[in-house]
């Protein structure tokens, strides 16, 4: 059973948000829109301080910026195309709270005017400047579809550099497989409430203009992940990313890592962007706290 609320938002998703996304025309339209919401219409953690900041060359936003310890290094979804620390900050501060660590929120540069590679040397760049003040293993990466696709390749890039991997990853609704293969994206096209599945393999390749969709740093599902931490993966029932999650938590535990995937009934892309609109979104923010909670041993190893 879902909550009475879930449905309503998932109504109100299919009515108005995936028809919108299914025709806008430019990324710039959906930014500024995108903006607008979270400002006026996301529900806001109670008790998070917000401070703007630099990593690597790289404007950042940090919440919880005055606990010490772990910090989320969490990169914001959008198809790569839209999206800033601004309009996540609102949930990701509450996951921070919840969790106990602090958050920073990069603000990587987004296609098509800066497509594949730039996010990805983006993320590598914040992850070597944090490293600089943090012990890796007080290091925690996160990330939202397509930022969770930046999470876990950036996390195919450190094991490939030979550089000291973080404590875990936590991520909702990951973008893992830019060649659009997902089985999901053919039976999931109409129960999703909010991606339009047809758009899916077209923002790709804006994306990627003319690269290998296979390239690890791309879609991690090709990548190799020797010596992995712990990863969590949140993903929806109905949603076309379905496979996406599914096939990445298999392809992690290939190589031995622990994977915690959650798959919640009927809920929508990202839920916990929708935290306080429905009880489902709360609890998907509550057990990525737990999960992250989880990585204390790994975290208490701290050596400065």
């Amino acid at each position: 059973m879902i909550s009475f609320q879930l449905r309503l938002l998932n109504f109100g998703l299919r009515m108005v948000e995936k028809r919108y996304l299914a025709g806008v025309d430019h990324p710039k339209n959906a930014r500024s829109r995108l903006l607008f919401q979270s400002k006026y219409f996301f529900r806001r953690a109670k008790d998070v301080q917000y401070e703007a900041g630099e990593l690597g060359g790289i404007r950042v936003l940090w919440a919880n910026p005055q606990t010490d310890g772990p910090v989320l290094l969490y990169f914001h979804g959008g198809a790569y195309q839209l999206g800033a620390p601004e309009t996540h900050m609102h949930w990701v501060g509450e996951l921070a709270k919840r969790a106990g660590v602090r958050a920073v929120l990069p603000d990587y540069r987004l296609a098509p005017e800066n497509p594949f590679p730039a996010a990805v040397e983006d993320a590598m760049a914040s992850y070597r400047a944090l490293m600089e003040t943090t012990n890796p293993a007080d290091i925690i990466l996160g990330g939202d579809s397509a930022g969770g696709g930046l999470a876990l390749g950036l996390l195919h890039s450190i094991i490939a550099e030979g550089l000291p991997v973080p404590a875990g990853v936590v991520t909702y609704s990951p973008w893992t497989d830019l060649t659009a293969s997902g089985a999901s994206l053919q039976f999931n096209a109409n129960a999703d409430p909010l991606l339009p599945a047809q758009r899916i393999a077209e923002i790709g390749a804006e994306y990627l203009n003319g690269a290998d969709p296979q390239t690890p740093s791309a879609s991690p599902l090709f990548g190799k992940f020797p010596n992995a931490p712990p990863v969590y993966i949140h993903v929806g029932s109905t949603e076309v990313l379905l496979d996406d999650a599914r096939r990445m938590a298999e392809r992690l535990r290939e190589f031995g890592a622990r994977v915690e995937l959650q798959i919640d009934n009927q809920t929508p892309h990202v839920l916990p962007m929708f935290f306080g609109a429905a009880p489902e979104s709360t609890r998907a923010i509550i057990d990525g706290a737990r999960f992250i909670d989880s990585l204390g041993t790994a975290v208490s190893t701290k050596d400065n």
